[in-house]
């Protein structure tokens, strides 16, 4: 006869653990920092650059008590030292600034951008970050589609910043041009389908890694994956969809890199990587005429060529130290009001982050933001292309985390070449924020900000040196 024993070898069942509501808040708080930086100038659109900017200082501010609060545990000697580098070099550039009140301006936001970044990345574990930029950009998408579907459906016309219904000068002031029925470019919340379509193909990106990581309610994700795609072809940008293909190639070479089996037989791969990489640059430069009327653009990319022409020719009177830090360009400074004009309107930035940066930061700054750069993709490519190892152990299996930043990379660079967006908001902000994740936790799930267990339960962390 079988006797129950009142001393049972196993752990007595015991409730799931579950998240402290002071966990729940930050978590929150997180995704409305990315939710700033990923919705772009709609803030401005909506209330005005006051209402913005005090929008963006308090929020620094609050992150900045609460990174001293909770006091995440940070490897000092991980840094993101090149990150440090540029913003020190920006920082200096008040210095010999020929405007130094736009410097002292913008600066102010590259700084809170960049706090914000190391403070999501430090308080956030891998699968949190990730968490937490899905939901942020399901409030991005969700709120650009209701904000178009209510300016066609309910006030039936286009509408200028602050919500005022009016006739434009051009079509380019307008936040939105009731496009969403007609067939032509919508511009979401951010009223730029040059913004929208970048945002909308990081979209894809994380809910597509969220649905390979094996996230809940997976049928939701693949409204919000079609949802996103829908905005990304109704942008119809030609930056973005340039970017989708380096997307692709990216991924696809990563997914090829993991199938090795040692370090010697992804010599191949490189090689045609390389070749496939620059002989599409120089294909695309060749065949841009024939590239670009197909998508309905002009072959000087919308005006471009003859923006870079003049920003080149203003950097070369300061080539080494730059005219001072101006990111974006304020149009209330006399030396870019009215210095180039596009469709009637003051133009706020050089549509190239290398040339932008060549002319506020001088070839040193170039040179600081090609390192950053380069670190960036290096890391996060070994990121994404390495298995998993710590000890002896050799065939932990990938994580679809690891594509994240990679990917990311591919869309800001190939962006950079059109637009000077990359150097702030959320594209400066992923760069900061991916790129030191790495350098503190190069794994998913180990390193000092990963210690998954007393993050999520609120316990006090073990400190790192």
């Amino acid at each position: 006869m079988a006797v129950h024993s009142k001393h049972p070898a196993a752990t007595p069942p015991a409730p799931p653990v579950r998240e402290r509501t002071r966990h729940l808040l930050l978590r929150g708080w997180c995704i409305f920092v990315l939710f700033l930086a990923l919705s772009g100038t709609a803030w401005v659109h909506a209330f005005g650059t006051t209402v913005a900017a005090a929008v963006a200082i308090g929020g620094g501010i609050v992150s900045v008590i609460l990174w001293i609060v909770i006091r995440p545990p940070v490897y000092w000697q991980r840094l993101p030292w090149f990150v440090v580098g540029f913003v020190a070099w920006a920082t200096l550039s008040l210095l010999w600034s020929a405007w130094p009140s736009t410097t002292a301006l913008t600066l102010l936001l590259l700084w809170i951008t960049t706090i914000q970044a190391l403070f999501v990345g430090g308080v956030l574990t891998w699968r949190e970050l990730v968490r937490a930029a899905a939901s942020a950009l399901k409030w991005v998408i969700g709120l650009s589609f209701v904000f178009e579907l209510w300016v066609s459906v309910v006030v039936g016309a286009p509408i200028l910043p602050g919500f005022i219904v009016g006739k434009a000068d051009d079509p380019i002031e307008y936040w939105s041009r009731d496009n969403l029925f007609s067939g032509e470019r919508i511009q979401g919340i951010m009223g730029n389908s040059n913004l929208l379509g970048p945002v909308a193909l990081l979209a894809i990106i994380v809910f597509a890694i969220r649905f390979a990581a094996g996230a809940p309610r997976r049928v939701l994700l693949w409204v919000w994956m079609g949802l996103s795609a829908y905005l990304f072809l109704r942008a119809s940008s030609a930056t973005a969809y340039v970017a989708a293909a380096g997307v692709l190639i990216v991924l696809a070479t990563v997914l090829l890199m993991r199938r090795t089996r040692g370090p010697g037989e992804r010599t191949k791969y490189y090689i045609a990587y390389g070749v496939v990489g620059f002989g599409g640059l120089a294909a695309f430069w060749l065949l841009r005429d024939r590239i670009f009327s197909a998508l309905g653009r002009d072959s000087d990319l919308t005006g471009r060529e003859s923006i870079w022409q003049d920003v080149l020719e203003r950097a070369g009177e300061r080539p080494w130290l730059g005219w001072g830090y101006a990111t974006p360009w304020t149009p209330w400074e006399p030396a870019f009001d009215g210095w180039i004009i596009d469709h009637g309107q003051t133009v706020l930035q050089a549509h190239n982050m290398w040339v932008d940066i060549r002319m506020q930061l001088g070839i040193v700054g170039v040179v600081l933001l090609g390192m950053l750069y380069l670190a960036f993709v290096w890391r996060s490519w070994f990121f994404a292309v390495d298995r998993p190892r710590w000890d002896l152990r050799d065939d932990r299996p990938y994580s679809p985390l690891t594509l994240l930043p990679t990917l990311v990379g591919a869309i800001v660079l190939v962006q950079g070449l059109a637009e000077s967006s990359p150097l702030l908001l959320w594209g400066w902000m992923f760069v900061v924020m991916l790129g030191a994740k790495i350098k503190q936790s190069p794994h998913v799930g180990e390193g000092p900000a990963e210690q998954s267990a007393a993050i999520e339960r609120d316990e006090p962390a073990k400190r790192m040196p």
